[in-house]
């Protein structure tokens, strides 16, 4: 697979991310460890599929480290990431979560093989300060942040930034692999639902068809096409890239009527697309 092939199929996992949080909204009134367990159900049944492409015998050569190692990326990044919201859900810490993409490109340049440039970590600025602007934007400005639950945001974005550059050193782990981190953290979040959170379930078709698509797509098809341009794609343009999904999230709720469309989305897109410019004409010097 060639690295621009590998790097539009990471681009993919972006394009699904950007549907999370509508389909988040219709999945209500389920609690999200619970939703969790459920949608990486799914996403696990979608990765055995995947497997029997190649056999499972695959999956029998593959390290407990490295299960250990992408079941935490999962479940970690997951539980910090709701858990920072139900103690300060504040536009902070929707902002400070998502660092995770500035995180992605200046790690980067500590990979064997990548060089970091100037036009990279300008472009990972630019965009940033658009994805503020679509995160200052969306939150409740109103309610009383706590600094734990900042501290677990930066925390959240520190675990998916390392969890994505990291799996650039497991190149040689086959993609099957994520299907074991998807089952394993079903089962980890189902248990912590049933020690935290009483279950609920949708009380709409609405509400059974957005889990549904979270399980194939936000939390389930788009980590695995997240590994592949991890491990073969551009990894700092996909890095300044992700500051798209919180751009085409809101516009996704905009469509839906759920979020008002305004003057900050259009100052955002400039913002998030002048930054993934410059950093694929970054990349593209660099080939």
């Amino acid at each position: 697979m060639t690295r621009g092939k590998a790097t539009w199929i990471g681009t993919s996992a972006i394009l699904m991310w950007a549907l999370l949080a509508l389909l988040t909204i219709g999945s209500a009134p389920v609690p999200p460890l619970q939703l969790n367990a459920i949608c990486f159900g799914i996403g696990g049944g979608i990765g055995l599929i995947w497997t029997t492409r190649s056999g499972f015998g695959v999956l029998r050569r593959v390290g407990w480290k490295v299960y250990a190692f992408g079941t935490l990326g999962l479940f970690g990044y997951h539980f910090l990431y709701f858990t920072a919201f139900r103690l300060s859900p504040t536009a902070e810490t929707g902002l400070i979560a998502y660092l995770w993409p500035l995180f992605i490109v200046l790690l980067s340049g500590l990979l064997p093989g990548e060089r970091l440039g100037p036009m990279h970590i300008a472009g990972a600025l630019i965009a940033f300060a658009g994805a503020a602007l679509i995160v200052l934007a969306r939150q409740d400005d109103g309610a009383d942040g706590s600094v734990w639950g900042m501290v677990l945001a930066f925390g959240c974005a520190i675990t998916w930034a390392t969890y994505s550059v990291l799996s650039r050193k497991l190149g040689n782990v086959p993609t099957e692999s994520v299907t074991v981190f998807c089952i394993a953290t079903s089962i980890l979040a189902g248990l912590a639902h049933l020690a935290m959170e009483k279950t609920v379930w949708p009380d709409t078709s609405w509400g059974w068809i957005s889990i549904l698509a979270l399980g194939i797509g936000p939390v389930g098809a788009a980590f695995f096409t997240w590994d592949i341009g991890m491990k073969r794609g551009d990894i700092q343009f996909l890095g300044v890239a992700s500051y798209a999904a919180p751009l085409l999230s809101t516009l996704a709720l905009v469509a839906a009527g759920n979020t008002q469309a305004s003057s900050t989305i259009l100052i955002a897109a400039l913002l998030i697309t002048s930054g993934a410019a410059l950093a694929a004409r970054a990349s593209a010097a660099k080939r």
